[in-house]
């Protein structure tokens, strides 16, 4: 038999309007980015409550509050269900794409090496190392990046590129980051909600990286972005970008610079949403994204040559300035 009788869940044991109001409080003492997106949550709140009905099913509650959470225009926050997951993606959807797996294929080939979740290969006549990192979800251990760079021993230079890094563990992001230290700096401070206030956080708190004790890499490096680089990945940006031998190089960082929480709403839906704020080197939110040193995009002509604007860019940049040391 296809259907049966179900026992009655959690969902259905609580009205709408106590769902409602419950998730409207907990972003309301919880969220971390009110006042810099200058959003009155108070004013949503007006708008939603006359839309919550008692007669509403789940599934249409679970679309009016995802709506409402949409209004605070974050990446990290979801409503989470047993049937569902709200999400807002116009941080990176409204933007140029600026990066294709099936043009990637055309440099990387099939003959690519695989450290954990690294891929990389040598590039323009074994000149210059290419870094490729997806996701900072996929594990990179210490003996990766050793061996990752061993194999860059004779480039003059690397290219790394988290092009559609959507996020992951910022232990990753701090890991791959220390090998292009030469010492301790400050990457920026973090803050924590104390109250209830929209503006009731800690006092910036110092955050502070050290170089690895392991295999370091000082020769020039290009960091390659995209909107689509964010959460962890918009934090590595932050760190990079501080370093002397490094560029950043494509486009605008998607950002996502909030630590995640999470809490519960009566009926047993989850929520997650931004809840600590994390500043850069000059106290200041790069929630809304990082700019790149030099901006490059896809061209559509080159697209149909089946090749990466960005990446084309990187390594003749980067292969001036191996020829440029020649000459000297």
């Amino acid at each position: 038999m296809l259907f049966c009788a179900c026992e009655k869940s959690t969902e259905a044991n609580t009205s709408p309007r106590e769902n409602f109001e419950s998730l409207w409080r907990i972003i309301d003492e919880n969220y971390c980015f009110f006042e810099f997106k200058d959003i009155d949550w108070d004013e949503v709140h007006d708008r939603y409550s006359p839309q919550i009905k008692d007669t509403m099913n789940q599934f249409a509650l679970f679309e009016k509050l995802g709506e409402m959470l949409a209004e605070l225009k974050d990446g990290h926050t979801n409503l989470i269900s047993s049937f569902n997951m709200s999400r807002y993606w116009d941080w990176y959807e409204k933007y140029p794409k600026n990066f294709y797996k099936e043009i990637q294929e055309n440099y990387l080939g099939t003959d690519y090496y695989i450290a954990g979740g690294l891929k990389y290969k040598r590039l323009a006549n074994d000149q210059i190392g290419y870094v490729y990192y997806g996701s900072f979800s996929s594990g990179v251990g210490e003996n990766n990046l050793d061996y990752m760079f061993l194999h860059f021993k004779d480039c003059q230079g690397l290219i790394f590129d988290v092009r559609d890094n959507g996020g992951g563990s910022m232990s990753y992001a701090d890991r791959i980051a220390s090998r292009f230290l030469e010492e301790r700096i400050l990457t920026g401070y973090s803050q924590y909600k104390k109250g209830n206030g929209h503006n009731d956080f800690t006092e910036p708190k110092p955050l502070y990286l050290s170089p690895s004790e392991r295999i370091r890499w000082s020769r020039p490096v290009i960091v390659l972005t995209n909107r689509h680089s964010y959460s962890a990945t918009n934090d590595f940006v932050n760190v990079m970008r501080l370093l002397p031998q490094v560029l950043i190089m494509g486009d605008r960082t998607g950002g996502g610079s909030g630590l995640p929480f999470s809490s519960e709403l009566p009926n047993g839906w989850s929520v997650r949403f931004s809840a600590c704020p994390i500043l850069d080197i000059n106290k200041k939110h790069t929630e809304f994204g990082i700019d790149p040193d030099v901006k490059v995009s896809i061209t559509s002509e080159d697209i149909l040559k089946g090749k990466d604007t960005i990446l084309e860019t990187a390594i003749k940049q980067l292969l001036t300035a191996v020829d440029s040391t020649k000459a000297l």
